[in-house]
């Protein structure tokens, strides 16, 4: 984009207060033009090819069906920055960083100011990626937790006994024990709060 261009914007927010918010953060900025703000997936292949914006700001779980692929494909001069929670799946964020850098991630927990930066970023081409999001998504792809050995431990954490984490998960006392003896194997400790600690010092919980 040129200097002094506006940048056409097209936000999707899963949830009403936060979609707001930025909106009104977006419409202080001179140089951005808010063309759409959705609250659905569904909706953003129909906006876009109506408002051909220069960035789709879209949270990551958006509700609906939506492959970035396909919005790439449709719209190839539009540029995706992805709003993306810690806690998303490290497959989804690995996902994403192999498709830089027509798309960006930046966490959910960025100040305004960062995600207007990102924003101006990843419209003149530049790759928007959130460091810390990536090393995380880096270790956890090596992580020998199921995911529900990951509930499970995350639960120890808060002080959870082993009936209070069945109670929590639906499961039996046994069934939990026997997470807990397969979770202190992988992880090679000798007590939970070993486990724990490795855990999440690997960036595995």
């Amino acid at each position: 984009m040129g200097g002094g261009a506006v940048i056409r914007v097209l936000l999707g927010h899963r949830g009403a207060l936060l979609r707001g918010a930025l909106a009104t953060v977006f419409a202080t900025e001179t140089d951005l033009d808010v063309v759409a703000v959705l609250e659905h997936a569904d909706e953003v292949l129909l906006a876009t090819a109506r408002q051909q914006p220069d960035v789709l700001v879209l949270d990551a779980q958006l509700p609906g069906d939506l492959r970035v692929e396909t919005v790439m494909r449709r719209a190839p001069l539009t540029a995706v920055l992805m709003l993306s929670d810690r806690d998303l799946p490290a497959a989804s964020i690995l996902g994403l960083i192999r498709q830089t850098p027509r798309v960006g991630l930046i966490a959910t927990d960025t100040s305004p100011g960062e995600l207007v930066t990102a924003i101006r970023g990843i419209a003149s081409g530049q790759t928007v990626l959130d460091q810390e999001l990536v090393l995380a998504a880096l270790r956890a792809d090596d992580n020998p937790l199921t995911d529900r050995e990951r509930q499970v431990l995350r639960l120890v954490t808060t002080g959870a006994t082993a009936q209070e984490v069945a109670r929590k998960l639906c499961l039996s006392s046994g069934t939990v024990r026997n997470y807990l003896s397969r979770i202190l194997t992988k992880t090679q400790a000798r007590t939970r709060i070993e486990a724990v600690r490795k855990a999440e010092r690997a960036g595995w919980i």
